[in-house]
């Protein structure tokens, strides 16, 4: 769950990418508070975008002044004042980053290094918030399991990972949870686990890992999973996370602006889907990469 939440900058207007800027700021801000320093370090997009929304869902007026940090000691910028529910969110932000590199370390990568920056944020994590420490790792436990049973249902591998974000998000909601915000949530946690296999696919088939695309459709590389009748399936898959998506977010009320929100939601996540489906991945641009192809021709 990290990076793939992105807008669709071309199409986002300079008030939202202020905002959204403030509130990358501020959710850093809440995990040094709960976390401690270092493991701001595994600051994401995904979870800013949490905080957006959330803030927005639960009628939270965000304060956002000029202030310093340690990036940015010498210029201050525009950082979204810490709350309560930016604390939460850096909370789930760090128990995110320990159970990634508890994954990497079982799938024989180099993680145990990276892991310690966290370790310790993430016993205060279950010290200070038990209830996100749980959420998050018996649906990481679930996940695990149902790798691990190397199913060939897509959407039998995408749930648990999909339940914890719509879980956390009913945490974090309280009584301002509703069941279209719930459905909203299992849809983005569901893409962002597929879009996440999808994009190390190869990288999955040549070290032998469990890939829920690999098992579906048993393709010998991506480029081959998305020819043919196996790609209009996996088309299909995401087109109907992307209606889901579109459904339960006209049901919603929000109580601030949402341009934001509709940006990364309607357009950000084609966007990004059609990035990793073209091999581009999170960063970087397309055309740089088409064009190296063709000149090793």
């Amino acid at each position: 769950m990290f990076g793939y939440v992105r807008a669709d900058t071309p199409y986002l207007y300079i008030k939202d990418d202020n905002l959204y800027r403030a509130m990358y700021c501020g959710v850093c801000k809440g995990i040094s508070e709960v976390c401690g320093q270092s493991a701001r370090m595994g600051l994401s997009y995904d979870v800013t975008f949490l905080s957006v929304i959330l803030h927005n869902l639960a009628g939270i007026d965000v304060t956002i002044e000029k202030s310093h940090c340690l990036t940015h000691c010498i210029r201050s910028r525009p950082m979204a004042n810490v709350d309560e529910l930016t604390r939460k969110l850096g909370a789930l932000n760090t128990a995110l980053v320990y159970y990634k590199y508890t994954d990497d370390i079982m799938d024989g990568e180099n993680g145990r290094g990276k892991r310690l920056w966290f370790k310790k944020g993430f016993r205060r994590v279950k010290k200070a918030y038990p209830e996100i420490a749980r959420i998050v790792g018996e649906n990481m436990q679930a996940q695990e399991k149902a790798e691990e049973a190397e199913t060939d249902s897509v959407d039998r591998a995408a749930d648990a990972t999909a339940n914890m974000l719509a879980e956390f998000c009913d945490y974090a909601l309280e009584d301002k949870k509703t069941e279209f915000s719930h459905n909203l949530f299992y849809a983005l946690g569901k893409w962002i686990y597929l879009i996440d296999a999808l994009d190390d696919y190869d990288k999955d088939i040549k070290k032998g890992s469990y890939n829920p695309f690999a098992y579906a459709y048993e393709a010998e590389s991506r480029e081959a999973l998305l020819s043919g009748e196996s790609g209009e399936d996996v088309r299909f898959i995401f087109h109907a996370i992307f209606f889901d998506v579109r459904e339960n977010l006209s049901k919603l009320t929000f109580h601030f602006n949402r341009d934001l929100l509709d940006n990364v939601l309607l357009r950000g996540l084609p966007m990004m889907t059609e990035r990793i489906m073209k091999g581009c991945g999170v960063s970087g641009s397309c055309k740089d990469k088409t064009s190296k192809k063709e000149n090793t021709k």
